[in-house]
């Protein structure tokens, strides 16, 4: 599961993900579910930034229920969960990052902790986008996709979102891609090597806590 990001330094998007603009948007460091997050999605001149909810609203619900909304799809079966068939099919993203959270229990509580690349670059999940139009308009939504944990996060949970390699980043983005079998091989864990993590602050648990103190090692208290 992938429940709780951050996007500390969005000035890198431009270079790490040639971005056709650079994005104007505030750093970030406890993104939560149900709030519009950034993702990359192709276009004919070239790759573009949008901000879409964070909680994928299949295009033919029809009132745009929760009940149909997910924040992650499993990749094991996003190929055949009605909600995430066509877009994995037609709707892929890339969903920048440059740190995710997730809980360990450890002495009957549950702590926060941050997991990044080892560089503290920027990455990109792979992630789902559709479009359901409701009375108001359009809401562009998406999804993030997990898979099983590699060792290094199994210490903390069975479940990690799908970080892409940058070589993969056009296959997963093109739209005439259609080739499930191929797409569903780049939905595999990190190398162990990539990530490195700490402990941080429970302040986290609470999405109204947005500042740079989210993401720093917990102090032991």
């Amino acid at each position: 599961m992938c429940g709780r990001f951050a996007l500390k330094n969005p000035k890198a998007l431009k270079e790490a993900f040639d971005l056709t603009e650079a994005p104007e948007l505030k750093p970030r460091y406890n993104i939560a579910p149900s709030q519009d997050i950034a993702i990359i999605r192709f276009s004919p001149a070239g790759r573009r930034l949008s901000m879409a909810l964070w909680g994928l609203i299949p295009s033919w619900s029809k009132e745009g229920d929760k009940h149909y909304s997910t924040i992650n799809a499993r990749a094991e079966t996003v190929d055949s969960k009605p909600a995430f068939r066509h877009p994995f099919k037609h709707h892929r993203c890339l969903i920048p990052a440059d740190g995710f959270y997730e809980w360990h229990e450890a002495g009957g509580i549950k702590r926060p902790h941050h997991i990044s690349r080892a560089d503290g670059a920027p990455f990109a999940m792979a992630g789902l986008w559709d479009i359901w139009n409701g009375p108001e308009g359009e809401v562009l939504s998406c999804s993030i996709v997990v898979t099983e944990a590699n060792q290094f996060m199994k210490r903390l949970h069975e479940r990690m979102p799908v970080i892409l390699d940058a070589k993969d980043y056009n296959a997963w983005l093109d739209p005439d891609n259609h080739d499930t079998a191929s797409l569903k091989k780049l939905l595999v864990p990190a190398p162990e090597s990539l990530l490195t993590e700490w402990e941080v602050s429970r302040e986290l648990n609470n999405p109204r806590h947005e500042g740079a103190g989210c993401a720093m090692p917990a102090d032991g208290s």
